[in-house]
């Protein structure tokens, strides 16, 4: 791929990623769409998938991001459902769907059916989140689908590792197999426990050196997983483990870095997802292109039949997994109380494949040892099916599906006065210690500056009061609404004065830029306010 061809991909998928924010269509099926329509435009490159870009490349980034973004505490809370689908779904797919894979399809060896089990078992991480972030489902379960796929990748990679090895005749036994997952799973949180706290003390040192600190923060993931495949353990687990303890431990760090990394990292993954759905629905010439003796139509049954097995599999596991527990433990039903059908359902309907999938599958050697893998082609198509199938089926099903059951979103009124009553907690406290600072006479103010750090207090702790009150019968805003907007109005206003001055040279571009970064900084904070 030259550098034009890149430049247009990320571009396309970049334009087509901002459409979909206009629209109701998720963003991974619209660029899943594009891609497939693009795929067979006169005079589209060739963009097919490279599996030592994607996993070592491309994944990292993409898990990072989704760990630093998830919470360690929530996920601790609901270890017992992550570990059962991360982990247990995904050896019970590997196996379950390969064995029906085996049965359909005439001529495909076992072992290279339970390779396809593995390459399929993992839903997306990156589809996982966007849909849920779309969707805004209730926490728990957002909870469980963001955790399920940050770690089931790790499962999914090693098991695919030891079905690859039979299917190419390495011998591989039930204990050696057993082996190497403990060694990929106990290895790769192994490495990240040992890189989390010296990277994050690095992360503190470099506060207030934007430049160093920024490319630290796009070296982690990457140092991670490198320093886990490295030792033969797993890269996945090593970044999400890692990614966890950065998240939990931000609050750590200068307040500029977390700003400019925010938006940095921000930029990344929306290049990294678009660009991942896009290169999804171009992988569809290549597909069908290699189905060799298969043809196009005995091929698409054959399809069918892998995405109904996925679907259902995930079913039988899920809802056993999600009662048992609580059928067998008095402790679980007391913890975890209310829960009925309608959350395993929407768990088990949003196990939408990816990527990832993709890249595992296109990793699978064509000659080894001088022979032929059995079936790689068809491999390849029930993969590229199945990804498809799951995201535009399943994705495009579940939020209707959502609100035909009336699942109960998050309670926003309930998160307001959570915030409110922490804020107000926060204030008393920063009250107390700007009085016993002000008592000191080395920190003697003008009282009018006394009385301005006394105003600001006094504003954070109302504007979210203000929230919850009632609003502007003509413009239906709140009072901390109509407080934001003319504030922006104000900063709009000597935005143009300072832009003025600098054209009629009565102040430098550099000074400019410094009044107006002062400017920026103060937009930026009302607008964290305003979407948090």
């Amino acid at each position: 791929m030259d550098a034009l061809q890149l430049v247009a991909l990320v571009a396309g998928s970049a334009a087509v990623a901002g459409i979909a924010r206009r629209t109701p269509v998720p963003a991974p099926l619209l660029l899943v769409a594009a891609g497939l329509a693009a795929s067979y435009v006169p005079g589209v490159p060739d963009y097919a998938l490279d599996p030592h870009i994607v996993l070592p490349l491309i994944l990292p980034p993409l898990l990072h991001t989704a760990a630093v973004e998830s919470s360690y505490l929530d996920l601790r809370a609901n270890l017992r459902p992550v570990a059962l689908l991360s982990v247990g779904y995904v050896l019970f797919a590997t196996v379950a769907v390969g064995w029906l894979a085996y049965v359909l399809v005439p001529d495909l060896p076992l072992t290279a059916a339970l390779v396809l089990g593995a390459v399929i078992a993992p839903p997306d991480a990156v589809a996982a989140t966007a849909i849920a972030r779309k969707l805004g489902l209730p926490n728990r379960i957002t909870t469980i689908l963001q955790g399920e796929s940050l770690v089931n990748d790790a499962t999914a990679i090693t098991a695919f590792k030891v079905a690859l090895a039979a299917a190419v005749g390495a011998g591989v036994s039930w204990a050696g197999g057993i082996g190497e997952f403990a060694l990929a799973a106990i290895g790769g949180i192994g490495v990240g426990l040992v890189l989390m706290v010296p990277l994050h003390w690095l992360r503190c040192r470099l506060g207030g050196e934007a430049l160093l600190q920024n490319t630290l923060s796009l070296l982690i993931p990457f140092v991670a997983y490198a320093a886990a495949e490295e030792v033969g353990a797993s890269g996945v687990l090593a970044v999400v483990v890692v990614g966890l303890y950065l998240g939990h431990r931000n609050w750590q760090v200068d307040f500029a870095t977390r700003l400019q990394e925010e938006a940095v990292w921000k930029m990344v993954a929306f290049i990294l997802e678009s660009a991942v759905f896009a290169l999804i629905g171009l992988q569809l010439p290549y597909v069908v292109q290699g189905l060799g003796r298969y043809g196009i139509g005995e091929a698409a049954w054959y399809a069918v039949g892998v995405f109904v097995a996925v679907v259902v599999v995930r079913f039988v596991w899920v809802f056993p997994a999600t009662f048992l527990p609580r059928w067998m433990s008095e402790r679980i039903r007391e913890r975890e109380h209310g829960v009925d059908w309608k959350a395993p359902l929407i768990v088990g309907w949003a196990g939408m494949r990816g990527v990832v999938s993709l890249a595992i599958a296109f990793s699978i050697p064509v000659v080894t040892d001088g022979v032929e893998f059995p079936a790689r082609n068809l491999v390849l198509f029930l993969t590229f099916t199945t990804v498809i199938g799951t995201l535009v089926v399943q994705g495009l099903t579940l939020p209707p599906l959502i609100r035909l059951l009336k699942l109960p979103g998050r309670d926003r009124q309930a998160e307001t006065l959570a915030e409110a009553q922490a804020q107000s907690e926060a204030s008393r406290a920063a009250e107390e210690r700007l009085g016993q600072l002000l008592a000191d006479e080395r920190n003697a103010l003008p009282q009018p500056l006394a009385d301005r750090l006394r105003t600001v207090l006094e504003r954070r702790r109302n504007a979210v009061w203000e929230r919850l009150g009632s609003v502007n019968e003509v413009t239906g805003e709140t009072a901390d609404d109509t407080y934001r907007r003319l504030a922006r109005e104000m900063i709009d206003a000597e935005r143009e004065v300072f832009v003025r001055l600098r054209d009629e040279r009565r102040i430098d571009d550099e000074m400019m830029r410094t009044l107006l970064r002062r400017l920026d900084l103060e937009e930026a904070a009302a607008y964290r306010e305003e979407t948090a």
